[in-house]
């Protein structure tokens, strides 16, 4: 772990908990933070840890974190971190921007943009304004239900979010939720994009339902249960994908390219026991990212199901194989 000294600016820091991470973030006289979300098995990840050791050295004000995504999987879903690199940006212990992929001529850029800057000044250009409306349409979108609030379910940050919540679970309704206090862009934007002032939010196939109130009152005429997604319809939904395939395989990417370490390695082993499988992306769908992982009890991917049956995650895999009772199990013996 890094010395206070370390953590004061200027340097290139490992993060090695979420803890870890935490106190970084919430130092006193924290200027700017850049964090990289990595793997150590993506080349263009090494590269860019290398981009960053030569930004701290220009930039002593401002921290720079290597933080391995899926070594912290905690911190990486909290951010929706779907591939590597990735890049965060924060300032007061909040993310402020956001950067996918290996760009260091655009790392750079924003590096020196915030580190100049304590606000980021309104940007009048057309073509930012449609850039974050695409935006804002994807995660509208990104579930049936989507709720934009302050906070998360688990720890709602206003009263009026801890309300809506209570409201859509007292339902069984599922959707999935966008924490606007982690982008001031989204939280803005939306305002203008829906024509709606104020959070909570609830959004159905894209459209927005409307706030608390608007809730509450679909709630007293018995229309909530109509209008939003309920859970026995994921269930049914889940139980058709687990058994789409005798072997499927739930994981970041596909066969032909997996976008993790943990799928990459467990196509590898169902690849070498010749065994036919079919794979579904969970990157491209959240309401089944989420989902899964309470349907079967198991937070994290890749997992594998054979037969409707859950096996489990790469560890279990791996132990099947080397035992030697995974083609058995694959082929449904055991």
């Amino acid at each position: 772990m890094a010395s206070a000294a370390e953590a004061a600016g200027g340097a290139l820091l490992e993060a090695t908990s979420e803890a870890h991470f935490q106190d970084v973030l919430q130092q006193p006289g924290r200027f700017l933070v850049v964090v990289h979300f990595w793997a150590p098995w993506a080349p263009q990840c090494v590269q860019m840890n290398t981009v960053m050791a030569e930004l701290a050295k220009e930039h002593p004000r401002v921290t720079f974190v290597k933080l391995e995504a899926e070594a912290i999987p905690e911190v990486s879903e909290k951010y929706e971190i779907t591939s590597v690199p990735t890049f965060l940006f924060f300032k007061n212990s909040q993310k402020i921007d956001r950067l996918d992929g290996a760009h260091a001529p655009e790392l750079t850029k924003k590096v020196q943009h915030h580190a100049s800057s304590v606000t980021v000044p309104p940007n009048s250009n057309d073509n930012s304004k449609e850039d974050l409306n695409v935006r804002l349409k994807k995660l509208t979108n990104a579930a049936p239900c989507m709720l934009f609030m302050k906070g998360t379910p688990q720890e709602p940050r206003c009263g009026f979010s801890r309300q809506i919540v209570e409201i859509l679970k007292k339902h069984n309704i599922v959707y999935s939720s966008f924490d606007i206090f982690s982008d001031e862009e989204v939280r803005q934007g939306l305002k203008t994009y829906s024509n709606w002032p104020t959070y909570p939010q609830l959004y159905v196939a894209g459209e927005l339902v409307g706030g608390l109130d608007i809730v509450k009152e679909l709630e007293a005429s018995g229309e909530l249960d109509t209008v939003c997604p309920k859970t026995h319809k994921l269930e049914d939904r889940l139980k058709d994908l687990i058994n789409k395939a005798s072997v499927m395989l739930f994981m970041k990417g596909n066969k032909q390219m997996a976008k993790c370490g943990f799928s990459k390695q467990i196509i590898e082993i169902l690849n070498n026991t010749g065994v036919d499988y079919d794979t579904f992306d969970i990157l491209e769908d959240e309401e089944v990212r989420q989902g899964l992982k309470k349907y079967s009890n198991w937070p994290t991917y890749p997992q594998l199901y054979v037969k409707g049956e859950l096996i489990g995650g790469l560890d279990i895999v791996k132990e099947l194989n080397e035992n030697g009772e995974l083609p058995s199990i694959l082929k449904g013996e055991n």
